[in-house]
């Protein structure tokens, strides 16, 4: 039999458990028992990504719902320029007479095929006012 102390290669309980706590120090606890030398996300620094986040949120909202208004409103200018186009149209068709309303031009299927063109900011029909054969901008206003 061979002697513990003559041959390197038997080990004692005591060797095996030096061992085991070397790999342990090592390569960590898989089971999780010991924490100590592990690094996580500490709370602060997940709050400080928190405020980050809001205060872009902060700067970002606004200046979204802004240009969307900015977009409405300009998408309701270009409709007038379509409809005063429409009326010239109109009057061109009838040998110069214009349209007494803005309804004779906006129900007809001939100049807007698919329906009168509403206001997208107010989501409301134009005035049926016509002044000086055209639709004036300072009649139809926003809020």
């Amino acid at each position: 039999m061979r002697d513990a102390q003559k041959c390197p290669a038997v080990y004692t309980e005591s060797k095996v458990q030096i061992v085991s706590l070397k790999i342990l120090m090592r390569w960590g606890n898989p089971k999780g028992v010991n924490m100590r030398n592990k690094r996580g996300v500490t709370l602060i620094e997940l709050l400080i990504v928190v405020l980050i986040l809001g205060a872009l949120a902060a700067i970002a909202i606004p200046r979204l719902s802004q240009s969307a208004d900015t977009a409405k409103k300009n998408a309701c200018a270009t409709n007038l320029d379509i409809i005063n186009s429409q009326i010239e149209l109109y009057a061109a068709d009838n040998d110069g007479a214009y349209p007494a309303t803005l309804t004779v031009v906006t129900n007809s299927t001939t100049y807007f095929p698919d329906g009168p063109p509403g206001c997208p900011v107010i989501d409301a029909n134009y005035p049926d006012v016509l002044v000086n054969n055209r639709v004036d901008k300072s009649v139809h206003s926003h809020p």
